[in-house]
């Protein structure tokens, strides 16, 4: 059976299987070098005193990921996020991604958070379609950006609204309150009826 679930800085090994791909065999990801386990446990005990980080575990194997962060770091930005989704080989087309967005969003919204934002670097159509799919909208493109693998990279910026814009907005709460909420669980379980059940 599947199940999502909040990340921990344990899970660094399995989700470096999944990420390392992608920093050195293609440009997804603008990180020129690894991180090593550390780096990346570092990473996601960081992001956990905020925001999310969620992964989809099928039986024994992690078949993916996905976390919220920080848009920029000035305070007017604070109710708007950076949604990131990767998704073991082995598991793709099977609804993992949308199943990991689907409970982020519902972790985010409960959060007070108001935007969601997604930078794909460009081309990618499927990642494109993935996004459209789900109902990011394009905002447009930051061309040449970034230089990996001997070329110039574009990247797209899409959003999606997950919240309203109440004037003056509360503060959103951080991860750490937001886990003693009795309805946790279910936001956390939000995305599972997305997964087609013959993944593995």
């Amino acid at each position: 059976m599947p199940k999502i679930r909040l990340a921990s800085p344990h899970d660094a090994t399995n989700m470096l299987q999944i990420y390392r791909p992608l920093i050195e065999n293609s440009v997804i990801s603008f990180e020129f070098s690894t991180p090593t386990i550390e780096q990346f446990a570092g990473r996601i005990d960081t992001v956990l005193k905020r925001y999310p980080w969620l992964v989809c575990t099928w039986q024994d194997t992690l078949a993916g990921y996905a976390y919220g962060g920080p848009h920029r770091r000035r305070e007017a930005y604070q109710w708007s996020v950076e949604w990131s989704v990767y998704v073991h080989e082995g598991f793709q087309r099977k609804g993992i991604a949308r199943a990991l967005y689907q409970s982020l969003e519902a972790i985010l919204i409960r959060q007070g958070f108001r935007n969601a934002l997604a930078g794909i670097t460009l081309p990618n159509p499927a990642s494109v379609a993935f996004h459209e799919a789900y109902g990011f909208t394009p905002v447009g493109v930051y061309r040449d950006v970034g230089f990996k693998q001997d070329a110039w990279r574009s990247v797209g910026w899409w959003e999606k609204r997950i919240g309203p814009q109440h004037k003056p907005p509360t503060d959103p709460v951080p991860l750490s309150e937001t886990v003693k909420d009795p309805e946790f669980h279910k936001d956390l379980d939000q995305g599972l009826s997305s997964i087609k059940r013959g993944a593995k």
